[in-house]
């Protein structure tokens, strides 16, 4: 085998695919229809959650996008539209456990929130946050540590889909010395986003770094990529470290 071809030479498979209902709990999807980029009506809704149990899945957390220029939700909107989801699953007859708490993006409404509403959260008072894919706004640690203070436990979706962080992998390790936990999107192990975007995360799960996973679906096409990625050696790795927090929420 020549050197080029060694180098290019793809990560073995698994044969045997990872079962997903060792997490319990999905931390990161889209499911609500109609209130932001996901799903797009009950039915939609009702379809993906049926797949996700299918993968083993035993409870599923909600978190549509909350962000001032974009997707104006509040508690009441996430919460009554996790009620019309539920009565659709029972009136289904889809018995699995959901609840909903929300992708804050940090921009210049967020600290607004923080000082005048209480956030929606998940599991021991978790809160998902997100920031632009352009550069990271400039309170950033600012807003962490506020939220800190208030009692909130930041956890920061999908760090490895940050290009601008990729070079900067002190930056990761920073976050997690300020006690910010971080919850990686489980597609990013097929390459969907990147292939620097699995690189990272696959670095990051080396470290032991990452505390969540999520599937971050938003539509079908994430999940069918989800049949792929149950036989990712590196989604394995990471179910086995020990780190995963998914199965005590």
């Amino acid at each position: 085998m020549g050197v080029f071809s060694f180098l290019n030479k793809k990560p073995k498979k698994l044969t045997v695919p990872v079962d997903l209902g060792i997490l319990g709990a999905d931390v990161h999807s889209h499911l609500i229809p109609n209130i932001d980029d996901g799903s797009k009506d009950i039915d939609d809704s009702i379809s993906m959650i049926s797949q996700l149990k299918t993968f083993g899945y035993k409870k599923i957390i909600t978190t549509p996008h909350i962000m001032g220029d974009g997707y104006r939700n509040t508690p009441e909107i996430i919460l009554d539209g996790l009620k019309n989801v539920n009565q659709a699953l029972a009136e289904n007859n889809i018995q699995i456990e959901t609840g909903a708490a929300a992708e804050y993006y940090i921009d210049y409404d967020f600290e607004k929130k923080l000082d005048s509403e209480k956030l929606l959260t998940f599991g021991n008072n978790y809160l998902l946050f997100e920031v632009s894919y352009m550069n990271p706004p400039d309170n950033l640690y600012h807003v962490i540590f506020k939220m800190q203070t208030m009692g909130y436990k930041p956890v920061l979706a999908h760090p490895e889909r940050y290009n601008f962080w990729h070079k900067e992998f002190q930056k990761y390790e920073d976050f997690l010395d300020k006690g910010v936990l971080l919850q990686m999107n489980i597609n990013s192990l097929t390459g969907y986003y990147s292939i620097p975007t699995k690189k990272i995360a696959e670095q990051m799960i080396d470290k032991n770094m990452i505390s969540f996973v999520g599937t971050d679906c938003h539509h079908v096409g994430h999940l069918n990529l989800m049949k792929d990625v149950i036989y990712e050696p590196y989604l394995l790795k990471l179910i086995e470290s020990g780190n995963l927090l998914n199965n005590t929420l």
